[in-house]
């Protein structure tokens, strides 16, 4: 059973893959120079240059979000606008064909010339 085991762990370094205990241990070797570099790796720990540029860049989304919303929203009340003055058109409309018809003019079909 020993003997076979050593096999496999002999076949597995000779395979030459990475060997990411290999890798750990060398990080974990130099204290805590490593650890800290272990941390950066794996982005637990982030320099403060990235930090600052990622926080500006997330206040730019939002500030282009926010505009976007804003513009979204004069947009939402202008076309209520417009819808409230078509509304008062057409009533116009048929008051005007209700009250012609009173006076006895005839309506044309739609679509004639």
């Amino acid at each position: 059973m020993i003997p076979d085991l050593m096999q496999v762990l002999a076949a597995a370094e000779e395979t030459g893959g990475p060997d990411v205990g290999k890798l750990l241990g060398t990080f974990v070797q130099y204290g805590m120079v490593g650890v800290f570099a272990l941390l950066m790796v794996l982005g637990i720990v982030v320099p403060k240059w990235a930090m600052t540029a990622l926080t500006t860049e997330k206040d730019n989304w939002r500030l282009a979000f926010e505009q976007e919303r804003a513009a979204h929203q004069v947009t939402r009340e202008q076309l209520i606008a417009a819808q409230a003055s078509v509304d008062t058109a057409n009533e116009q409309g048929r008051a005007t064909v209700q009250l012609l018809e009173r006076l006895g003019h005839r309506t044309q079909p739609t679509g004639s010339v």
